[in-house]
């Protein structure tokens, strides 16, 4: 059995790193990171801290079938910074990881410690049309 408890403890200690930082800023060069796995964990903290940071409703990673990366968040019809393909496979294949979640989909709630206080996401894998989807749902 593979130890989920690191990832959700790096990510966590990640959103710690980079909560003063510019999220968006530093979604937009994970793709260049040399550690795909790290890098895939660091755009999940960075996801979380964006959607707290701009009153997101949610925001979702998408990868088709044939490797087209797509990120968008629900507060405004926006599309956010890809991390790529390589990437965005470490990122969904992480999400699965930490939430135990195996299969073509399935939900399941997220806590997250961010600085001095926390919040629960609700984390969602689906597929649909060959591609996989991980949805963060942030709290109203």
């Amino acid at each position: 059995m593979k130890d989920t408890g690191s990832l959700h403890l790096k990510v966590q200690e990640m959103c710690d790193c980079f909560a003063s930082t510019d999220p968006l800023k530093e979604m937009s060069v994970v793709k260049d990171d040399a550690d795909i796995q790290e890098a895939a964990l660091k755009w999940l903290a960075l996801a979380a801290l964006h959607g707290v940071n701009n009153n997101a409703e949610k925001i979702s990673i998408t990868r088709s079938d044939d490797g087209n990366v797509t990120v968008t968040a629900k507060y405004r019809k926006t599309d956010l910074p890809s991390p790529g393909a390589e990437v965005a496979e470490k990122i969904i294949a992480a999400v699965a990881e930490i939430g135990h979640i195996e299969g073509d989909k399935g939900k399941t709630p997220l806590a997250l410690g961010i600085r001095d206080s926390s919040i629960d996401l609700n984390v969602k894998i689906k597929t649909k049309d060959g591609g996989k989807s991980v949805t963060l749902k942030f709290p109203e």
